[in-house]
């Protein structure tokens, strides 16, 4: 990524429809200027507060305040290193904070961030909230949840019939403030090309929209109206939980510089190539021709041939043999990033089921506002209705899209819970 591309950044975040507070707090800090640039990059945070009352708040608050200080404050060591101590400086200020007063003890918070800087987009995260990367009609979720649900998952084990695990989904396993130390997961750095949008949310959003539908949404939509739509989505879903979003976009390349093709990360851990398939096709025709010769009654050729034969097969089954081990170790060890792939990948909505989507969403949405005396703006409303119905005659569903993003808005904001950022 260079200095000279434009990021586009919008933020929100909403109390949720059941929540007396807001316990999630976000930041972002883009840099001004070059030098800073290269030392740090642009940086977001996210950051969903636990412990009840003002605490979960006050945690996340100290988190999103230490991160980036520490962050830019420090200048000696690489980015990597640099993101994942300030995320640790902030558990121990959370730590400390709650140390100093009996109703602050185990105060805790997620905490996710990311930076975009000159070797790419680098992710620093301890709990559940979540960073994804959307590129074309793929949504890249680069974050392992510290929850109960995925460390039984990643350790194979089940508890089916024993416990219920929609009552326990959202146990976390990690997160920063309860102890002095914590464990913090640091990914990438992942390649950006132009067009590539971030996500950075908390469990309240994701717990509500689908990765399918974030991806699609953000590819359609530009940030701010993108942000806006995931968290209406959120709440006309029920809305049980503080939802924050945060969605980057990052620009096209300087004129002077040519584009970089970045290869899909395609799992090919497991397949062995065509040298393999080259060395095995050599040794099999080696065999085949010195059976033949010693049939033929050439002894001498054909022992050598078979010979050589046999001993190439040997070779490359100790090969494969080392292979697969080193496989395996790599595997076994869950404390390193696996070939810096995403966690999970999905492939997002295409336009015209999102757009039927949401037109199933804004009726039913409708309905309610109508049903209950929603102080509505249904000019507005019918407006940007009759754009849709329009577009989605003329099969532009990308612009349908647009426009029953802005019917849901108008509806939406007009809701008897809103504005508790």
């Amino acid at each position: 990524m260079f200095w000279e591309q434009n990021v586009q950044v919008a933020v929100e975040s909403h109390i949720g429809l059941r929540r007396k507070n807001n316990e999630d707090s976000s930041c972002y800090q883009l840099c001004q200027g070059e030098e800073q640039w290269q030392q740090r990059g642009h940086l977001f945070v996210v950051a969903d507060g636990m412990g009840g009352h003002a605490v979960g708040e006050l945690a996340s608050r100290i988190a999103v305040e230490t991160l980036p200080h520490t962050f830019f404050k420090t200048t000696e060591k690489d980015v990597r290193s640099t993101l994942q101590e300030s995320v640790t400086a902030a558990n121990e200020a959370i730590y400390q904070r709650g140390s100093t007063n009996a109703d602050f003890l185990h105060m805790g918070t997620t905490c996710t961030s990311l930076t975009l800087c000159h070797r790419g987009a680098i992710v620093a995260h301890v709990g559940d909230s979540r960073a994804y990367r959307v590129r074309r009609d793929r949504i890249d979720q680069l974050t392992f949840d510290h929850s109960l649900e995925w460390e039984l998952e990643r350790r194979h084990q089940s508890l089916a019939g024993v416990v219920d695990m929609s009552k326990h989904r959202n146990i976390i396993t990690r997160s920063l403030g309860p102890e002095p130390n914590v464990e913090v997961d640091v990914e990438g750095p992942y390649p950006v090309i132009p067009g590539d949008t971030f996500i950075l949310c908390s469990d309240g959003l994701s717990n509500q929209v689908s990765n399918e539908e974030m991806g699609a949404i953000v590819r359609e939509l530009p940030p701010a109206k993108a942000a806006k739509l995931l968290i209406h989505l959120a709440n006309i879903r029920g809305g049980p939980d503080n939802s924050t979003v945060i969605v980057v976009r990052v620009g096209d390349l300087p004129a002077n510089v040519q584009p970089t093709y970045v290869e899909e990360e395609i799992d090919t851990t497991h397949d062995l190539g065509w040298s393999w398939f080259i060395g095995f096709s050599v040794a099999a025709l080696s065999l085949v021709a010195g059976v033949s010769m010693l049939l033929m009654g050439h002894p001498v050729k054909g022992s050598i041939l078979t010979v050589l034969a046999v001993f190439g097969f040997i070779a490359m089954a100790i090969g494969v043999a080392r292979r697969q081990k080193l496989i395996r170790d790599h595997q076994g060890d869950e404390s390193k990033t696996q070939f810096l792939r995403p966690h999970r990948t999905a492939v997002s909505l295409d336009s015209k089921s999102l757009f039927e989507k949401l037109s199933t969403i804004e009726a039913d949405v409708r309905r309610a506002a109508q049903e209950d005396g929603w102080s509505v703006s249904w000019k507005e409303h019918q407006d940007a209705i009759g754009a849709a119905e329009q577009a989605v005659k003329e099969k532009r569903f990308s612009r349908g899209i647009r426009n029953l993003s802005s019917a849901i808005g108008e509806i939406m904001d007009e809701h008897p819970i809103r504005n508790g950022t």
